[in-house]
């Protein structure tokens, strides 16, 4: 017996190749070719299993998926799903939990590095003739000796933490859950509050999902708060930085630098101000986006369509809305 998967993200060939590669025959695989409404609802139609990354699952797409039994996420944030809606319809809904972490955890690393470094601005000088080697020993910065925050302590704030252990700096983080004490000594990360974390550190690092309560959390009182010349890193989601206040911060020189990955909207307006600073390095929401990785949230991500379908437990972390919740 066969069951249907609608892939609603719109992905590379050789990605499709891995993904189809990865699945079982009994998993009826059909990708999108765009994120068109038309496409996506007709793609969802005759749907037993939805798997989507970026692309949105909307309460209009649950209503008109009349066979739906399961929705996986390919990754972790499930802000673009109607969560509440699958909730209502009883449809059970899992994550990939922890399976991105270390490519996220990487860019967060190079954006650090980038923006310190001035990369982009040197890059794009040195191509057009202009030898900035003078001028970078006045503006460049190294991230020994620095104090790094990280603002989520979950799978990506944990590897970010490990990654810097070599680097020689000092790492403090924030979360709603304190680590345990042989962790935090394993990753050489101490536990500060939030006020404390944004007075102290020298880099700013988000790691926290989007919710109602961490919506605009770095706004304009956050950013007062930072130490002047503190940099602001994130690989998260755009809907946690206020980027009206960011800019004002930037162009005033409160803050040094910025290395974004995440954009409220997404894909960010040309014209957004911020992307043409040169003490901004924007990357367009790739933190996961690496080939050698897509095999690993493939089996994750197919594992877990598969073990509800032979009726199997999930990993708990990977659990949104659980099997046999009732509909409401």
């Amino acid at each position: 017996m066969s069951h249907y998967v609608a892939c609603l993200d719109v992905w590379a060939p050789a990605v499709r190749e891995v993904v189809r590669r990865t699945a079982p025959p009994e998993l009826d695989l059909h990708f999108a070719t765009s994120y068109d409404d038309a496409e996506q609802m007709a793609l969802v139609e005759g749907a037993e299993i939805i798997l989507a990354g970026w692309a949105a699952v909307t309460a209009p797409m649950l209503a008109h998926a009349k066979k739906l039994r399961f929705i996986e996420k390919w990754g972790i944030g499930v802000d673009r799903i109607d969560v509440e809606a699958a909730r209502r319809k009883g449809i059970p809904l899992a994550i990939t939990a922890g399976s991105n972490a270390g490519p996220v955890a990487e860019l967060t690393i190079g954006l650090m590095l980038g923006v310190y470094r001035r990369l982009a601005q040197v890059d794009a000088a040195l191509r057009r003739g202009v030898w900035l080697k003078a001028e970078m020993r006045e503006i460049g910065y190294q991230i020994a000796g620095k104090t790094v925050g990280l603002v989520g302590f979950g799978n990506i704030g944990r590897k970010v933490a490990q990654r810097l252990r070599g680097f020689e700096c000092r790492v403090v983080y924030f979360d709603a859950r304190r680590a345990d004490e042989a962790t935090e000594a394993a990753l050489g990360a101490s536990y500060v509050p939030l006020e404390r974390l944004l007075a102290e550190s020298d880099i700013v690092s988000l790691h926290a999902p989007f919710t109602p309560q961490t919506g605009r959390m770095i706004d304009a009182a956050a950013i007062a708060r930072m130490k002047r010349g503190a940099v602001l890193i994130n690989t998260a989601r755009g809907e946690l930085v206020d980027e009206r206040a960011l800019y004002d911060a930037l162009v005033a020189g409160k803050l040094r630098g910025a290395g974004l990955d995440a954009f409220d909207p997404e894909p960010p307006s040309p014209d957004n101000p911020l992307l043409k600073l040169d003490q901004v390095i924007a990357t367009p929401h790739t933190g996961g986006a690496v080939f050698d990785n897509v095999e690993n949230v493939a089996r994750h991500a197919i594992g877990n369509i598969l073990r509800f379908l032979r009726g199997e437990a999930l990993a708990p972390a990977d659990v949104v809305v659980p099997v046999g919740a009732p509909r409401q």
